[in-house]
């Protein structure tokens, strides 16, 4: 019992990581109906500018980490009009490649500043963690949990309460008739690609203490997240949640109870499940209907 709720507090802390990333990809792709597989690689590239600010400069943390986000936000402007922008009027294939070209040429372009070796990010705490009783509780997990919480909440209250949210969800829906209401779409667009680079770079600057920084963690991150967003159904602000809190759990219980090399391999079994017997996942719509 203590070693379950151990692997609990540990998968949920996991998922919360894939839940950020998932939600980026649940954005941009209500907001313009691609999927961004560049997704993942804005994580990598956050924990790379933490390396840069709090380890190669030294500069303060807390610094370090706004002047990450800062940068995080100008590359999802830049990725919008390098990448989406000039392919908007085109159908969905050509912008789905151009992301996988963007996210290959983010990969490399981090290899050949930084190489291939691993980088090690310190966390926010100088105390790794404290016991509640049979649970220890890692400081970094509740800080990534906690976060994740905490955007949840701004998400519903941004959508669902700010005029700017409802504009967003009007453009999502019917870009022709958010046009004719005098919404600027491609401001909407611009908007959804800052912020979904921004989600996925604090996922990774959160997540960058637990596992090394390198080159692959954006890839593997981006393809958990996008399991997610299939298991909890695509398009789906709550499936992206659910899915990814969901991946986290059943890899943390299924690589301490069954094995551990394995432990990507079980969220691609249930991905795969999804896909043949229930594709639209928990809560989404038919991927086939949007794309």
């Amino acid at each position: 019992m203590d070693l379950a709720l151990q692997l609990l507090f540990t998968g949920i802390g996991i998922g919360a990581v894939y839940a950020l990333v998932a939600l980026g990809f649940v954005l941009i792709f209500r907001a313009t109906n691609v999927v961004n597989f560049a997704q993942g690689e804005f994580s990598m590239v956050a924990a790379y500018l933490m390396v840069v600010f709090a380890v190669d400069l030294q500069w303060p943390y807390w610094i370090s980490f706004l002047v990450a986000l800062a940068g995080m936000a100008l590359l999802g402007a830049v990725f919008n009009l390098g990448v989406y922008y000039p392919l908007r009027h085109r159908t969905y294939l050509p912008v789905i490649i151009a992301t996988i070209g963007a996210s290959i040429l983010l990969a490399n372009s981090v290899l050949a500043l930084y190489g291939p070796q691993p980088q090690v990010l310190e966390g926010w705490f100088e105390t790794p963690g404290i016991q509640v009783g049979p649970v220890y509780l890692d400081n970094q997990y509740l800080l990534i949990m906690a976060v994740t919480l905490v955007l949840v909440i701004f998400n519903y209250w941004f959508f669902e309460k700010t005029m700017l949210g409802k504009k967003l969800q009007a453009t999502s829906q019917d870009k022709e008739m958010a046009s004719l209401l005098g919404i600027s779409v491609s401001t909407m667009i611009m908007i959804t690609f800052i912020y979904s680079a921004m989600l996925g770079g604090l996922a990774g600057i959160l997540v960058a203490p637990i596992l090394f920084v390198s080159i692959q963690m954006g890839s593997t991150i981006a393809l958990k997240a996008f399991a997610a967003t299939i298991i909890g159904g695509f398009g789906d602000v709550t499936g992206a949640i659910i899915g990814g809190l969901s991946l986290g759990i059943i890899e943390t219980f299924g690589a301490a109870y069954i094995s551990v090399p394995y432990k990507d391999a079980f969220a691609f079994m249930v991905l795969v499940a999804f896909l043949v017997f229930r594709p639209q996942g928990i809560f989404g719509e038919r991927v086939a209907e949007k794309a």
